[in-house]
């Protein structure tokens, strides 16, 4: 059947009753038993006339399992490529599917949907545009409020949760699956609605829809960030995040500092010239509501952490999750900075962040960031966070080797600067060693060597160095660094004799012009 036949059979005709009953005889037990399905707020479907259910989407499930929560048919869109199979084409057809464009205007699409609902009957849309997982909720786009007020139609928030767990592969699961409706929406009938007035709607069931799947235990989307630490690279976020249209709490260690920034909007200290959003708000760290966050970035240097966990661990709640900003091993065992938070505090995720990040930078020119995070669902919800303040963003597992890729940096240019002292050739081949040894040592504890050649990594590096960045906190966290990697068994003379620089047990210019002396070759023998 050619997209045309489909479209005409939805407007005209409509589902076949057979089969759709029968389908939905089979469904519902399977539903009900195998997948556990619960259904609240049935009772806000409309018994008849004319609806909307505007739905996240997880899964291709989703339009099966919505259309449990309705006692008569439903019609929803699909996206073209899912009728290239004849058989298929008919059979979604008969279950009230029809075709559209993804990622155009479909007109023909939106026709379709306008004429099922004067008529009476109901249709399924999801606003996403898409199946978004996992994390949380994705962005709506504007034609489910392009419909509601071309329609005068009714808008029910639902919420699926689970739907995305049930299949790997082709093997179902039985993993439990629960739908929200809320009580309907209406709009005024407007006959053409700018595009600016159908967002505006867009954007009036959206929240509703996330009210239905943060009752359900979905991740809700990031609001409120609290930043602890006004560093330079905390200040900077701060910004960056206001900018996005976020709620802002920047904490800083005393009263006395909260008070000047707050009074001059500014942080002349650590990042001069620029002037903090009129919404920051900033207060001292232990005055911070950590309870009404929804993520909370720790911004400090990695010997600051363990005050900082002590005082605010237990005071972030279970629902948000951590960003880690610092670089550099925890003493006294030298632990990573995210492995550390994660041991102490009860919120859902950690995730760190790398990549070449000059704050003073980040405000004027932007930056490509890597996030990582064990957990795959803080980890998008990380990204879509800094993602939507128009940083360029890309997401990974390698949480170690993220991690470690700062730490090398840091230790690559602080030995280019104590290499220096014999040469510009000597200060390179100190930081290359350096890095080359760390990079080893990532590697046999779980860090992938694609992390090290990328932006966490290489890319780290020479921002690093062009923007000629102080390294002072690395002195402190450079011996910890040497001891975790001698402890690993991996050769790193270079490392070592940097340690020893740092500790004053050897000059710098003796440890250079031994990194600079030629190794003997071993021939074999013919």
């Amino acid at each position: 059947m050619d997209r045309e036949a489909l479209l005409s059979r939805a407007r005209n005709r409509g589902v076949n009753p057979l089969v759709y009953w029968l389908v939905r005889g089979l469904l519902q037990p399977f539903f009900i038993f195998y997948f556990r399905m619960s259904r609240v707020g049935r009772e806000h479907i409309p018994a008849e006339g004319p609806f909307i259910i505007a739905s996240n989407h997880r899964s291709f499930l989703d339009p099966f399992v919505i259309g449990m929560l309705t006692r008569r048919p439903i019609y929803y869109v699909a996206k073209r490529e899912l009728f290239a199979n004849r058989l298929l084409a008919w059979l979604l057809s008969s279950l009230g599917a029809f075709p559209i464009e993804r990622g155009a205007s479909d007109q023909q699409a939106m026709a379709t949907a306008q004429a099922i609902l004067e008529r009476g009957d109901g249709v399924l849309m999801f606003p996403e545009g898409t199946r978004t997982r996992p994390g949380p909720l994705g962005r709506p786009k504007r034609g489910v409020g392009r419909l509601a007020l071309e329609t005068g139609a009714p808008v029910v928030p639902v919420a699926v949760f689970g739907s995305e767990a049930v299949r790997k592969g082709f093997i179902f699961r039985p993993h439990k699956v629960r739908i929200r409706a809320g009580r309907p929406l209406t709009f005024p009938r407007v006959d053409r609605p700018s595009p600016a007035l159908a967002a505006a709607v867009t954007d009036r069931i959206w929240p509703c829809i996330q009210l239905q799947w943060e009752w359900l235990g979905g991740m809700p989307s990031v609001r409120r960030v609290a930043v602890i630490g006004a560093g330079s690279w905390g200040t900077a976020l701060a910004v960056i995040l206001a900018r996005a249209g976020l709620d802002v709490d920047v904490g800083c260690r005393t009263a006395e500092q909260a008070t000047h920034i707050r009074e001059t909007r500014r942080n002349e200290r650590y990042l001069p010239g620029v002037e903090l959003p009129a919404d920051v708000a900033v207060v001292r760290a232990a005055d911070l509501e950590l309870a009404h966050h929804d993520l909370v970035c720790l911004a400090v240097p990695p010997r600051a952490l363990p005050a900082v966990m002590a005082a605010h661990g237990e005071r972030i709640p279970h629902r948000a999750g951590v960003l880690v900003l610092s670089r550099g091993l925890v003493a006294p065992l030298g632990t990573l900075p995210s492995a550390f938070v994660a041991e102490r505090t009860h919120a859902c995720a950690v995730a760190c962040v790398g990549g070449p990040a000059v704050p003073s930078d980040v405000l004027a020119h932007g930056a490509a960031l890597v996030v990582a995070s064990a957990d795959a669902a803080f980890l998008a919800q990380v990204a879509d966070t800094l993602a939507g303040a128009r940083l360029d963003v890309s997401s990974t597992r390698d949480v170690t080797g993220v991690e470690l890729a700062g730490a090398a940096t840091e230790a690559a240019v602080l030995a280019a600067a104590a290499a220096s002292v014999a040469g510009p050739n000597a200060a390179g081949a100190a930081a290359g060693k350096v890095f080359a040894e760390v990079g080893e040592y990532a590697q046999s504890v779980g860090g992938r060597p694609e992390t090290f050649a990328g932006i966490a990594g290489a890319g780290d590096l020479v921002a690093s160095v062009v923007a000629g960045e102080a390294v002072g906190a690395v002195d402190e966290a450079l011996p910890l660094l040497a001891a975790a990697v001698h402890d690993r068994g991996v050769e790193a003379p270079a490392l070592s004799g940097l340690a020893d620089v740092v500790e004053g047990r050897v000059e710098a210019e003796r440890w250079a012009t031994a990194l600079m002396t030629p190794t003997p070759v071993r021939r074999r023998a013919a």
